[in-house]
């Protein structure tokens, strides 16, 4: 039995590592700020606290006493990663750390991704979680605690929701059940990787005071290639709806007519995520077990049973967006026609 410390512990991916570290009879305390309902029994020991407020952080973690493993699924900028190596030197085994496939470049050098491409990331949350890495990698090498990172992609599951181009936003479930246009960013072609959060915790689980995995990184991302086109025909699928009519517009033309909903889309979606898992399944045990048919259905009954799919009519927009495209890419043809014709 291990005694763990989950910082976080309500999230999406902590909640289900929380859940098997329970299972599995450890000896678990989480900390957060007591903000998110919590989906983990009642007897797992919680201390609240805003790990933000570095030296309070720091303070009370102390009193907490020793850990043989701390997982952190909140550390996000370097100011974080520097507080953890302040509460943690020498009091803790093992600090296994939350990071992301995000912090590498988009598109990618190579494919799949391994985990020795390089980290070049395009946005602020990759670059900051790279930075995080070079810092909890250097106090591993100094003999601070010993140091595991896990690179998750796209995580989803029961307590979530299916992202799409337009990120979280559930409106476009009920446009597909309702058998309305979606948009899709591109042509629809990239190819992208979902991980149902069972999946991805056990490997955070297996991770825990295993030497094989000190001082390495891993990635813990789905195994189904899926270009976008099917991706969706799989949540349509799952809901029992009709093949989805699919939209196709550009995504540089989405950036510009609203760029507050495809920032994700512009800086990752639009660019095939596929990733080795070699390394995870070697010394992890990490197997890829929730088909993505299986685990929309589940992820989707979760959010049908609680009222969280958005109606769509809510979001006139989007009708507009399709709308527009249609009118604007019929008057191109006819007039590129008409030219040709002409000349």
């Amino acid at each position: 039995m291990a005694k763990v410390l989950v910082i976080g512990g309500t999230g999406l991916i902590s909640t289900a590592i929380v859940n098997q570290l329970f299972e599995r009879g450890d000896d678990v305390t989480v900390f957060n700020r007591g903000k998110t309902e919590a989906r983990i029994p009642t007897s797992v020991k919680r201390v609240y606290g805003d790990r933000k407020d570095y030296q309070s952080f720091e303070n009370r973690i102390r009193e907490l006493g020793t850990f043989d493993c701390v997982i952190d699924m909140v550390c996000y900028v370097p100011e974080d990663a520097e507080s953890l190596i302040r509460a943690f030197r020498g009091r803790i085994g093992q600090l296994i750390f939350c990071s992301t496939v995000d912090v590498y470049n988009k598109p990618a050098v190579f494919y799949p991704y391994r985990e020795d491409h390089p980290r070049e990331a395009v946005s602020d949350y990759g670059r900051n979680k790279a930075k995080c890495e070079d810092i909890l990698m250097a106090a591993h090498e100094r003999g601070d605690f010993k140091v595991t990172i896990i690179r998750p992609a796209h995580t989803y599951g029961e307590g979530g929701t299916l992202i799409h181009t337009f990120g979280w936003r559930t409106s476009y479930l009920d446009r597909i059940r309702k058998g309305k246009p979606v948009i899709q960013h591109g042509d629809g072609n990239s190819l992208w990787v979902v991980c149902h959060i069972d999946d991805v915790a056990r490997a955070f689980v297996n991770a825990i005071g295993n030497e094989r995995a000190y001082g390495k990184a891993y990635h813990t991302t789905g195994e189904e290639w899926l270009t976008w086109n099917r991706y969706l025909e799989i949540i349509a699928e799952a809901m029992d709806a009709p093949k989805p009519k699919i939209v196709h517009i550009p995504t540089d033309l989405l950036a510009k007519l609203v760029p507050d909903r495809v920032y994700w889309t512009v800086v990752n979606f639009q660019y095939s995520n596929v990733f080795d898992n070699t390394a995870a399944k070697v010394d992890l045990g990490f197997k890829y077990t929730v088909p993505f048919l299986e685990g929309a259905r589940r992820t989707i009954k979760w959010l049908e049973e609680r009222g969280l799919i958005e109606d769509c009519s809510n979001d006139p927009v989007y009708d507009w967006l399709i709308e527009l495209w249609e009118e604007m890419s019929a008057r191109m043809a006819a007039e590129l026609a008409k030219r040709i014709d002409q000349h």
